[in-house]
């Protein structure tokens, strides 16, 4: 199930939360010379956690779900979660002091969208959906410094392509998000975003044809590609010592709101048996070293 927050990207959903969440205090934000700490180098961040999700895209029936994490930079590479998923940006600026860095890099996911825990007995009639295995890439920009010296905006797009034959179609996901330290222990990050899809996966998981419709009463209905949904996110983290910059033990949330649209809306299993409106809550602890 995806919910889009990648908004971030789209996002992407990272247990990283606390990572950037370097001081902001007035002395730091006047200093010439910016401390990130463990930051400057080579680091990794683990995380465990739970999240509260629709059991369907479309759905209006919530499901819990177990959320592990992890995201770093080693080399100046940076890598990380992506929803249930990884991606790694290949260009090595991340160690750079540069105001403006590029992001490109692969990135995998699986789809498990109406492949299992769908709530709905109606929907649960139509023909279940295989686990997608999604291919592609995230390419970006990224500006630091815009109103002090440890924010960032970032533009970005992910662009991906189903290789099990699921859905065999193609998602574009771009975002616009900005992330700053609110203190030396408290970060927050907040991002909007959008997905387009092709018939192909309108089709897989918006229409229903005459075998469906007889399996389960719902109507007919032929789902053509388009701009799928629209959604906004914020996430914070708390560092438990005090101080983002020396690493160890934080505490993270993440919430998002995706409105679906068009064809994704009109479906039968959203305009019948679900809501347009979808939320994803999500938390948990995390280890920085």
């Amino acid at each position: 199930m995806k919910i889009l927050t990648r908004c971030a990207t789209a996002l992407c959903i990272s247990a990283a939360l606390c990572a950037p969440a370097f001081a902001q205090d007035s002395e730091f934000i006047k200093a010439e010379v910016v401390d990130r700490g463990v930051f400057a180098g080579d680091w990794v961040m683990v995380g465990v956690g739970a999240g509260y999700h629709p059991s369907y895209d479309g759905s209006d029936d919530y499901v819990l779900f177990p959320m592990p994490n992890a995201q770093g930079s080693v080399g100046g590479f940076e890598f990380g979660a992506r929803g249930p998923g990884l991606y790694a940006d290949l260009i090595a600026d991340g160690h750079s002091e540069n105001n403006v860095k590029f992001l490109l890099g692969p990135l995998v996911r699986a789809r498990m969208d109406r492949h299992s825990n769908v709530k709905d007995p109606i929907v649960r009639l139509l023909a279940k959906v295989d686990v997608a295995v999604e291919v592609g890439a995230s390419a970006g920009v990224s500006f630091s410094k815009i109103i002090n010296p440890y924010d960032s905006l970032t533009l970005s797009s992910d662009i991906q392509w189903d290789v099990a034959g699921a859905h065999n179609g193609r998602l574009i996901s771009p975002s616009i998000s900005y992330s700053t330290p609110l203190s030396t222990a408290i970060f927050t990050s907040v991002a909007l975003s959008a997905t387009h899809v092709d018939d192909n996966y309108a089709a897989t998981y918006f229409s229903i044809d005459q075998v469906g419709s007889s399996a389960s009463g719902l109507p007919q209905f032929d789902a053509h590609g388009g701009w799928k949904s629209y959604s906004a996110s914020m996430l914070g983290g708390v560092d438990l010592s005090g101080d983002v910059r020396d690493g160890g033990w934080g505490l993270y949330s993440f919430f998002t709101y995706s409105r679906l649209i068009n064809d994704a809306k009109r479906s039968p299993v959203t305009s019948l048996r679900g809501d347009a409106g979808q939320w994803f809550v999500a938390g948990g602890i995390s280890y920085t070293f």
